[in-house]
């Protein structure tokens, strides 16, 4: 099993229960194996299987996360 890691940034989180809802909606991808969101660094930590997840995934989930 191969994994990958990214660190993207995240704009427009507005306290620290944004960054807990952006990370339990990533916890429920297929594939994910940690996450770990900075509310004051407005930062995202992923690591992931990229056979099961891609970064356009966890993208989009970030975006509909609100």
């Amino acid at each position: 099993m191969s994994e990958k890691s990214i660190a993207f940034p995240i704009t427009g989180m507005t306290c620290a229960n944004c960054a807990a809802n952006i990370e339990r909606s990533l916890k429920k991808l297929d594939g994910i194996r940690e996450v770990a969101v900075n509310f004051a660094f407005e930062k995202a930590n992923v690591r992931f299987d990229p056979s099961q997840a891609r970064v356009n995934d966890l993208v989009g989930r970030v975006q509909h996360a609100g």
